[in-house]
């Protein structure tokens, strides 16, 4: 394990300034956004609006990292160059979705753990130990697992299970120490899902015991933390919930949390988006830079649709120079919030 270049990479990931593209929506899941703005998918039309994106002008500023699916880190921008290796020349990492989806817990129905550890020949995967190695010779330097935890308060299985945690939490460090032994920083996410009627107080609940339970199990396997980074959901109350707590509420309950959690070593932090609009993803993460207190990490972003929906509706209504323009103002806007200067006269 090469300690220097894990850290190294982790702390230009979140560096001042600077967050990640989460740009790795499966075949499936690109396929729905593309129809949702009217856009036939096809290998070329994911690859012609992903390329589009990763060419817009001085997005560097913003961008640290661009995370890939497997179609997209073996495909090329429009002159022919691999896209690793133009986001290289670009200064902007590459860095690769490793999971390959979730599988149901037989003795936990409703909830998931994620898969991708072992081979899948059925499916055309090799083992994480081989992908990781061809991925990062072909110049990706970090790598993405996301573990889905769900909350479930009015059924009596009372969801998650302590057996669905551990389940997650296990792989997520099984998953951070094989990326490491081959040069990959991992982003280790464990997803509080915002779906159900849950309160605040419940979602910070959860998330604590996920992360301690995940960081524990790095621990036992000897994973080096300062070579790798976190992408936790924020502390927010069900979408279903009747009691929504204020942006600023959000912004002092996930620093607490985090701070009570996560060990202060951890490479830095890069929140994912959620179910927020994009506004909200950045006023919240603007709050947390904001406040009169030195946290332990960088407090960064991995936004997916917090960065590309304008974007995405933009190319499909207005073409390839909105689109990017669309991009250029959210990454804009999201490095503003890196420092607390973000401010909502800027929208």
């Amino acid at each position: 394990m090469d300690k220097a270049l894990l850290e190294a990479t982790a702390a230009a990931l979140v560096a001042p300034g600077k967050g990640i593209l989460a740009a790795d929506e499966s075949n499936g899941t690109m396929t729905k956004r593309l129809e949702g703005v009217g856009i036939e998918s096809s290998e070329e039309t994911r690859r012609a609006y992903r390329a589009n994106l990763f060419a817009t002008a001085g997005c560097e500023s913003a961008v640290s990292g661009v995370i890939l699916y497997d179609e997209t880190i073996r495909q090329n921008m429009e002159d022919g160059t691999p896209i690793p290796d133009y986001l290289n020349s670009r200064g902007i990492f590459p860095g690769i979705k490793v999971d390959t989806g979730t599988l149901e817990m037989g003795d936990n129905p409703g909830e998931v753990v994620t898969k991708g550890i072992d081979a899948e020949p059925e499916n055309g995967w090799a083992d994480l130990r081989t992908r990781c190695k061809e991925y990062f010779e072909m110049g990706a330097r970090f790598a993405k697992w996301r573990a889905v935890i769900k909350i479930d308060t009015i059924s009596e299985s009372s969801k998650p299970s302590e057996g669905c945690m551990r389940a997650n939490a296990q792989a997520l460090a099984n998953y951070a120490l094989i990326c490491q032994e081959q040069g990959l920083v991992p982003i280790i996410e464990p997803e509080v899902l915002m779906d159900g009627g849950h309160g605040a107080s419940k979602c910070a609940e959860v998330t604590s015991e996920i992360l301690r339970q995940t960081f524990d199990e790095c621990r036992k396997l000897g994973v080096h933390n300062p070579g790798a980074l976190l992408k936790p959901n924020m502390v927010i109350s069900g979408k279903d919930s009747n009691e929504q707590i204020s942006r600023e509420h959000v912004a002092n309950s996930t620093v607490e949390c985090l701070t009570e959690s996560v060990p202060h070593d951890v490479g830095g932090v890069v929140f994912l988006s959620g179910g927020q609009s994009d506004e909200e993803a950045t006023d919240h993460l603007n709050r947390m830079n904001a406040m009169d207190v030195e946290h332990p990490w960088q407090l960064s972003y991995s936004y997916g649709r917090a960065l590309q929906a304008a974007a995405l509706k933009a190319w499909a209504e207005d073409g390839a120079e909105a689109s990017q323009a669309a991009f250029a103002h959210r990454a804009k806007m999201n490095s503003l919030a890196r420092s607390g200067d973000w401010d909502i006269s800027l929208e």
